[in-house]
């Protein structure tokens, strides 16, 4: 039976609420304050959680914030009640991470849905988790570790994060590594003058910030999503129990490490040695190399130019002005045609 937790001061509503979800079938335990609430979440584990925001004590925004982040309730979908005279606190609440809203007054349909909407999202996220899983197979040496792998990751909850939006900052505790379902990330180091360096481009089913791996420090660059993006964060000290039961998921993991610290080594070998020309030139060709589109645009900005190639944007702009009037490229704003890959591909040897 599907179990449901509603938190919230006012007796009417909350005994309302308790009584429409009981005759939908569901299984219902209630809290009159956050305290209670959130104890009550970590001892029975419910499917959802309805939660008041305003509530003398604990407010809304403390239960979820103690429940997101312990492990076991960290996954529950959260859906936050609120008076129509709080859009504001709306935001602020979806903004932390909830996966949806009540407005006061509302009416049995819409307490349903709700509830049913976020169960089959859950549900959908699953799929999506086993879909992604296959195009990273390889990853994997057996069938017991990627089924491993698959029950580690479906429990997980699948962040959206909005295009410029951080997931980490340079200098944050170290939490563990992040699976990128969709989009694309960036991650980037600030140089001691406060120049922004870009350190690398993460796209669907890349894992990002394996350098973080069994440290206990802080995050060495920042991660921000170039896209509107979704990921997974799996905390490290799950991930280690999960690789020292299987040494060739490790092996694997070993090899990303190795193949990522060479190519950040090739990076700086060619921010030392080559031209400007080269190094936009070979910015230019990685962005359109993965580029999801068929045509031959692709969209960067100057500045993600600028921070890749260790130049400042007015460099960059002077250098596209270069190759549009040789003919290499041509600018439409922030999208860049490639008019000739290879006399590019030779610009950047």
């Amino acid at each position: 039976m599907t179990k449901v937790l509603i938190i919230e001061d006012n007796n009417d509503i909350r005994e309302n609420v308790v009584e429409i979800l009981s005759l939908s079938g569901y299984e219902v335990f209630e809290a009159d304050n956050g305290k209670k609430g959130a104890e009550l979440a970590t001892q029975n584990i419910p499917d959802v959680i309805l939660c008041d925001i305003m509530m003398p004590g604990m407010d809304g925004y403390g239960v979820f914030e103690i429940l997101n982040a312990q492990e076991s309730t960290s996954t529950i979908p959260f859906i936050f009640i609120t008076a129509k005279s709080e859009r504001t606190d709306v935001r602020k609440g979806m903004e932390m991470g909830a996966d949806d809203y009540l407005t006061k007054p509302f009416d049995s349909a819409e307490l349903v849905n709700a509830i049913e909407s976020r169960l089959k999202k859950k549900q959908l996220q699953r799929e999506f988790y086993s879909k992604s899983l296959e195009k990273i197979t390889a990853l994997v040496s057996g069938k017991d570790g990627l089924e491993a792998l698959q029950s580690a990751l479906e429990d997980r909850k699948v962040k959206t994060i909005k295009k410029k939006q951080p997931i980490y900052n340079e200098g944050d505790r170290v939490n563990g590594i992040w699976l990128v379902l969709s989009g694309k990330v960036k991650t980037t180091k600030l140089t001691e003058d406060g120049r922004e360096l870009l350190t690398g481009i993460f796209e669907t089913d890349d894992f990002l910030a394996t350098n973080a791996l069994f440290s206990e420090g802080v995050y060495l660059d920042s991660a921000v999503a170039l896209e509107e993006s979704q990921l997974v964060l799996f905390p490290n000290s799950q991930f280690e129990e999960f690789i020292s039961l299987y040494p060739d998921v490790a092996q694997k993991f070993i090899r990303i490490l190795s193949n990522q610290i060479r190519e950040k080594e090739l990076h700086l070998m060619q921010l030392a040695y080559n031209s400007v020309r080269k190094r936009i030139a070979e910015a230019l060709l990685k962005f359109y190399r993965q580029r999801s589109n068929k045509d031959n645009s692709v969209s960067v900005s100057r500045n993600n130019l600028a921070a890749m190639t260790g130049t400042a944007q007015e460099t960059v702009s002077r250098t596209l002005t270069d190759l549009c009037d040789e003919g290499l490229i041509e600018k439409q704003g922030s999208v860049i045609v490639v008019l000739n890959e290879q006399k590019l591909e030779r610009l950047r040897n």
